[in-house]
């Protein structure tokens, strides 16, 4: 296995901090029926994932 660079564990951080904030919005959106914070929700989501899929350490 090999070890992570200071900038892969960085990128990592974010997607990972992107996609989870994402899912919350998501959340919150969801119980409180506002469509407006749902998309927001699912724009981070997706930018996690395609941070994800451009950046593969």
């Amino acid at each position: 296995m090999t070890t992570r660079s200071r900038a892969d564990r960085g990128i990592r951080t974010t997607v990972i901090a992107l996609g989870a904030a994402g899912l919350t919005v998501i959340a919150a959106g969801a119980v409180l029926d506002v469509l407006w914070l749902l998309g927001i929700g699912v724009w981070g989501v997706i930018a996690a994932m395609v941070l994800e899929l451009v950046y593969r350490p």
